[in-house]
């Protein structure tokens, strides 16, 4: 921006389309291929039943040793499933824990703390919810290439193997990958885990494209009206990806969360809690009835499964 403006900084490490976005963003590309500690990587073909072992080998080496700046070799362990987290961490010798979103806050938050502590050898975790946890791992071992019943993406895989080996604290990051010849997760796949394996590998990024089904539509423009009034088709406008703004615009006076160019106080809540539609009327009736909060949230809860 001119003098007095704010600047902007686009930060990502899993972008294929720079050009593109920089143009869309008014922003200068500039791209950086350097990686302040190395990372190794290690393919490894293993069954199911024999990936515990080895990551259990695999663990118990990495904390018996230290880096040059005196912290012990801790490891994110990735997983498909909740259910797995369980088992492999149960099947650890060294002190380790699983993490995911079933566990409620106090756990999770107890967790984080003893890894920065260096209390914990590992976690053992699925691919959702440690992108988002800080958690400063000198080894990332994927005990699995899927996340629930998809394969994970190339974005996805770079993010959570890039967790492997931190400034100030390791000398060199490393990454196994335990793939199972022909293993899948669920008879939808239609490839498999060593065919996915080295397409991953590749590390060909994925162009970001935006696509904006109905309901984020009317979430984003929702959004927009809240914060920007008659300013809304504007910066619909400037979202990446198409919105069509006068249906969404319809959808939201027939759903009553606007009136005119200015939320509604229900509209409002909506927007304010990041509810999509079908959570907002869902809430809305079981308030309406009288509904225990409990019983409420087990219906969303089951909405998200559903979804």
């Amino acid at each position: 921006g001119g003098p007095g403006g704010t600047q902007w900084i686009y930060l990502s490490a899993t972008v294929g389309n720079t050009g593109t976005l920089a143009g869309v963003l008014d922003a200068t590309p500039i791209e950086f291929e350097e990686r302040p500690v190395p990372i190794e990587r290690h393919v490894t073909f293993a069954d199911g039943q024999e990936k515990p072992r080895i990551e259990n080998k695999l663990v118990r080496r990495e904390f018996d040793a230290t880096s040059s700046k005196g912290y012990r070799g801790q490891t994110i362990v990735f997983t498909n499933s909740r259910r797995r987290c369980h088992e492999i961490s149960r099947k650890l010798d060294y002190s380790s824990a699983p993490y995911h979103a079933g566990l409620d806050y106090g756990k999770r938050k107890q967790v984080e703390r003893q890894f920065a502590e260096q209390d914990l050898a590992a976690v053992v975790t699925t691919a959702a919810l440690a992108a988002g946890v800080d958690f400063p791992a000198s080894q990332v071992i994927f005990d699995s290439l899927a996340m629930g019943i998809e394969w994970l993406s190339v974005q996805e895989f770079e993010q959570m193997l890039g967790r492997a080996g931190r400034p100030d604290y390791h000398d060199r990051g490393r990454v196994f990958i335990l793939v199972e010849p022909d293993g899948v997760y669920h008879g939808s796949m239609e490839r498999t885990e060593d065919e996915v394996a080295f397409t991953l590998l590749k590390g060909d990024m994925e162009d970001v494209i935006a696509h904006y089904d109905a309901d984020a539509a009317i979430a984003e423009t929702l959004a927009n009206v809240t914060v920007g009034g008659t300013a809304a088709k504007r910066l619909n406008d400037r979202m990446l990806g198409d919105i069509p703004t006068k249906e969404a615009l319809s959808k939201l006076i027939e759903y009553g969360f606007i009136s005119g160019l200015e939320p509604t106080p229900l509209g409002r809540a909506v927007t304010t809690h990041f509810l999509q539609p079908d959570a907002a009327f869902l809430i809305l009736d079981h308030v309406r009835k009288g509904t225990d909060p409990y019983d409420i949230v087990a219906d969303l809860e089951l909405l998200d499964e559903e979804a």
